[in-house]
């Protein structure tokens, strides 16, 4: 059996769960808040202490490492890496795209392929395209939106688009193949299945050395 502390901090969600293999035991969130340094650690002692299980107790932390939002990436990767340090556990790293297809396959399956949005500012968006296998059917990639975004794939394939970015593109899509979901809020519960499967496969980070996966400089407040 495998403790593990999983934190998703990439977007306005902030959340915190712990799941004993691939069940969740206690889960703590708030969508749409932009205050994760203050919530974080607080969410953390409140889940632990309700199924009463010390720190110590846990396996392993995972964290979800970006793309998104760079504060958001920043202040959850320098948190595990904190717990991770300090209880000696290994720190697991689960991408925010494969972790929002995970939430998303779990009730949306009538569709051929899957495609996570997050909001990049402007008209772009981080994206990338997965099977129902979870496999990238297109890599993670910065993307300016047109209305001709896979184009190719769309004519013969149903695709959902999910995120905080999708909203975007659902504006400038005519395509009957492009299928959007009307609500999806970002939650650490997405990170359970990946996080387990590499902590039983020992997929573990260099806690001094990791960064989360920016995949752009930051660029500062808009002007």
């Amino acid at each position: 059996m495998s403790l593990i502390l999983c934190i998703e901090t990439a977007t306005d969600s902030c959340s915190v769960c712990v799941a004993s293999d691939k069940n969740i035991l206690a889960l703590k969130e708030s969508h749409n808040s932009r205050a994760h340094a203050s919530l974080l650690s607080v969410f953390i002692d409140e889940i632990l202490a309700s199924i009463k299980m010390p720190y110590q107790e846990l396996d392993a932390i995972a964290v979800s490492c970006g793309p998104g939002s760079y504060t958001g990436l920043r202040i959850g990767a320098a948190t595990a890496k904190g717990l991770c340090y300090a209880l000696d556990k290994p720190l697991i790293a689960v991408p925010t795209l494969e972790s929002m297809t995970a939430i998303f396959m779990d009730t949306n399956s009538g569709c051929d392929l899957f495609c996570p949005m997050l909001d990049a500012r402007r008209m772009e968006v981080y994206t990338a395209l997965f099977n129902h296998n979870m496999e990238y059917i297109k890599p993670v990639e910065a993307v300016i939106l047109e209305s001709n975004f896979l184009e190719e794939e769309l004519k013969n394939k149903k695709i959902s688009f999910f995120g905080n970015g999708s909203a975007k593109f659902r504006e400038i899509c005519n395509n009957h193949n492009a299928l959007f979901a009307e609500e999806f809020n970002l939650s650490a519960t997405g990170l359970i299945s990946l996080a387990y499967q590499k902590y039983q496969q020992k997929q573990f980070e260099d806690i001094a050395y990791f960064e989360p996966f920016y995949l752009k400089d930051f660029a500062g407040p808009k002007k």
